[in-house]
């Protein structure tokens, strides 16, 4: 067998509520899962197909420090329910999908507002705008077989102390299990996958020096400067 030219690098981790940590695979986000933030970013709420886009696994962020990114001018927090699985499986039916997770956190999807937006008006890829290092803040993540698996409840998050973000699970156009069915029609899911599950309308510019904190009801909470 022949051995690694360089050194492997190593698995990216989230800590679980009660020790251990869970391996990350890939992290699947899903975009306009809110019917208000469909109509604040200028899209149809009516329930279409969902559509998705990616973040490395490496784009996890811990601790109570983030730093600010390069190349923008207008960086953006989005409050997000995640959902980590802990099996994988095609064409899951809906029906079917709770099974397949072993857990939920309260995430932040961090995006470069002012690169999506000259990205969507040139018809380009989004990548640069959501998958930089560090864009994907997250909580311990809470085992399923603690809290079972929420499908209401306030979803929030404040910057300095002000309250920007103030939703309900149940806001959701597609609730997770729909999600986890879908999403398994287009790629095989993985034991350590983490989906971001989309953000309630609110969203907004943060700067360095600003202090987020985001809540779930039921499922955490996490805060941090952007330095």
């Amino acid at each position: 067998m022949s051995e690694f030219v360089i050194a492997p690098p190593a698995i990216p981790a989230v800590p679980v509520a009660g020790g251990g940590l869970f391996p990350v695979r890939r992290i699947f986000c899903v975009g306009r899962n809110y019917a208000a933030h469909t109509r604040e970013m200028g899209g149809d709420p009516n329930r279409e197909p969902p559509f998705f886009f990616t973040k490395p696994a490496d784009a996890i962020a811990l601790g109570d420090s983030v730093p600010f990114p390069s190349a923008t001018q207008n960086l953006h927090h989005e409050m997000e329910l995640v959902v980590a699985l802990g099996a994988g499986g095609r064409d899951i039916p809906s029906d079917a999908a709770l099974a397949h997770i072993y857990g939920y956190a309260a995430g932040v999807d961090l995006t470069r507002r002012d690169l999506q937006d000259e990205a969507k008006s040139l018809r380009r890829p989004w990548d640069m705008s959501k998958g930089f290092d560090l864009s994907a803040p997250i909580s311990l993540i809470v085992p399923a077989a603690r809290i079972g698996h929420p499908a209401a409840g306030r979803i929030s998050l404040a910057v300095n102390g002000e309250r920007r973000q103030n939703g309900d699970l149940s806001d959701m156009i597609w609730p997770v299990a729909d999600i986890i069915s879908f999403l398994s029609s287009l790629v095989e899911l993985k034991p350590g996958d983490l989906i971001y599950t989309g953000t309630p309308d609110g969203v907004g510019q943060i700067q360095p020096g600003d202090r987020v904190y985001g809540v779930i009801d039921g499922v955490g909470e996490l805060e941090f400067i952007l330095a």
